[in-house]
């Protein structure tokens, strides 16, 4: 199953909608790497098992399933974390981009690649179940970048 969907971040006409700079952003991507039990629900540890300048490999534990992952990073762009497929995964990739395409118009694209079947019947039916939870995910990771720096979390500028 291939599937891709944008989260508007900010909405220069939209007063009531904080901004969010780039920088800030790219810390919440940052976060979502370093602290994933910040975005992923079931998630109960997340051990970093090896680590170099711009990718690191981790082992997420979610009760009795592990799942190893890859993550590189594209410094202020994208973050893509890539999985392989056992018996309690699916396997495959998320890209997540920082977008912009006037000033300040920020928004993250999210670019889903599985091996989940996406065709007719169960499986179709099954198939958009998953991305309508993916595209809630996406959202919540919004909401919890907002949440950070509200908090007082900022990025570190150097």
């Amino acid at each position: 199953m291939n599937f891709e969907h944008l989260v508007i971040v900010n909405e220069p006409s939209n007063p009531l909608i904080q901004n969010l700079s780039r920088e800030d952003l790219w810390f919440g991507l940052l976060c979502r790497v370093e602290e994933p039990s910040l975005f992923l629900p079931g998630l109960e540890r997340c051990t970093i098992l090896s680590r170099a300048e711009t990718s690191l490999a981790r082992e997420l534990h979610f009760g009795q399933a592990v799942i190893r992952d890859r993550v590189r990073l594209v410094p202020m762009s994208s973050v893509t974390f890539e999985s392989d497929r056992t018996d309690e995964h699916a396997g495959g990739s998320l890209t997540i981009s920082i977008e912009e395409p006037e000033p300040d118009a920020l928004m993250l694209r999210f670019v889903y690649r599985t091996t989940l079947p996406d065709g007719e019947g169960a499986d179709g039916r099954y198939a958009g179940f998953v991305r309508s939870a993916y595209h809630e995910s996406d959202l919540d990771t919004v909401r919890v970048i907002r949440r950070l720096l509200a908090d007082g979390e900022r990025p570190d500028p150097h």
